[in-house]
């Protein structure tokens, strides 16, 4: 205490300086709340700024990606996993990228877009369905989801996968189970998958037609299993000129029909120009 001050003027200075104490710390709260407002400023401005950058850069690499197709799903992907929906179903496919035939591939989303729409044209119902290169499954799989028959048939080393695809995305969901097996392109059908046993209301085909050197082998199975009465549906995007040249060598076997042009991906129809009898004594080659 001053000694020169009397008890109540200490007690009043006291107050004064308490309350330009309070003063000082509320002048020093204002001004922090101050520069935190600035900084959030800051900030929100920065992540604005990096949202039109964003946007910028978004609007300059636009032109290099490709429009997205009338054809293509709804779809999210994770690790290795892709989720189509297709029939009022979600479809979950395990994909594996060392190999072709274990991914999913253009004209397979397109091909089941055709089916799921326009199911009076092709009504798959209790018919007997074959799928070449099936690859993950996804076609084979809209397939009997739409209430077909389906044998889903690839290169051994990928049936397993196959397989697995096929039995979780249609267990209790299907009338029918569908069934996975290996073919190999080729004139060895004849010995695995005889005449006498094997017949289809139709036969599936997309993006079977890549770079690989085994065309005359696919026309050949292909010409097998389409027999009278069986009608072939093949969807494939052009690539190479190859396959162009495949196309027109497709158009001169069978009888074919152009079902959908979807700009990079086009879907044919085609069907056995022999009859019943003609191929009893001439087999496929």
């Amino acid at each position: 205490m001053d000694p020169l001050c009397t008890p109540h003027q200490e007690e009043k200075k006291t107050v004064i300086v308490k309350e330009e104490e309070e003063e000082e710390t509320v002048i020093v709260k204002e001004e922090e709340e101050e520069e935190d407002e600035d900084e959030k400023d800051d900030s929100e401005t920065t992540v604005i700024d990096g949202e039109e950058e964003s946007d910028d850069k978004a609007k300059e690499t636009e032109p290099q990606q490709q429009k997205k197709q009338a054809w293509a799903p709804t779809t999210y992907s994770t690790f290795g996993k892709e989720v189509f929906c297709y029939v009022g179903e979600e479809i979950s496919i395990l994909e594996a990228l060392d190999s072709y035939g274990a991914v999913i591939w253009p004209a397979a989303l397109a091909l089941c877009h055709y089916l799921e729409t326009n199911v009076e044209q092709l009504n798959l119902e209790d018919k007997a369905v074959l799928e070449l290169g099936a690859g993950p499954g996804l076609v084979s799989i809209v397939a009997t989801l739409l209430g077909a028959w389906v044998t889903a048939t690839d290169l051994p080393e990928i049936i397993g996968n196959l397989r697995a695809n096929l039995l979780r995305n249609t267990r209790g969901r299907c009338r029918y189970t569908p069934q996975a097996a290996a073919l190999s392109w080729g004139p060895d059908v004849e010995r695995t998958y005889p005449r006498s046993v094997y017949r289809y209301d139709y036969v599936l085909a997309a993006d079977v037609v890549y770079h690989h050197d085994y065309l005359e082998e696919l026309l050949f199975t292909m010409r097998y299993f389409c027999r009278p009465g069986t009608i072939l549906i093949w969807a494939n995007k052009v690539r190479f000129p190859t396959d162009l040249v495949f196309t027109e060598d497709f158009k001169n076997t069978f009888n074919t029909t152009l079902l959908a042009d979807m700009g990079e991906v086009k879907i044919f129809m085609a069907t056995c120009r022999e009859t019943e009898e003609h191929l009893q004594h001439h087999p496929a080659g």
